[in-house]
C-alpha cells in the first residue's frame, strides 16, 4: 500500500467517524489490499477479502461516503483482519 492508501485506511478508522472520504479512494485502497471486487446490480459492489464478503452501495450524486458506510467499511475491514497498524 502506498501513502495515500494508508491515509485512507487511517481515515476509515478515525474517531469520530469521518463523512468526507472519497469512495474511489476506498476502492483503490481495497484493491491494494488484494480485495476481489465484483460489480453488482445498480450501484452495488461486492467485496471479498481474506474470506470475508460484503456488499456496499457506491454513493450517488456525491463522491464522498457517508458516516454509516464508513462505519460499515470499518467493521468489514476489522472482520477481514485489517487494521491501521498494518
Amino acid at each position: 500500500m502506498n501513502r495515500k492508501h494508508q491515509r485512507t485506511l487511517l481515515a476509515i478508522f478515525a474517531t469520530p467517524v469521518l463523512a468526507n472520504i472519497v469512495w474511489n479512494d476506498i476502492e483503490a485502497m481495497l484493491k491494494a489490499l488484494g480485495t476481489e471486487i465484483t460489480e453488482g446490480n445498480g450501484s452495488r459492489v461486492r467485496f471479498a477479502l481474506n474470506g470475508v464478503r460484503a456488499v456496499f452501495h457506491r454513493p450517488h450524486l456525491e463522491k464522498e461516503t457517508d458516516k454509516g458506510a464508513v462505519k460499515s467499511m470499518r467493521t468489514y475491514l476489522e472482520r477481514a483482519g485489517i487494521t491501521p497498524q498494518q
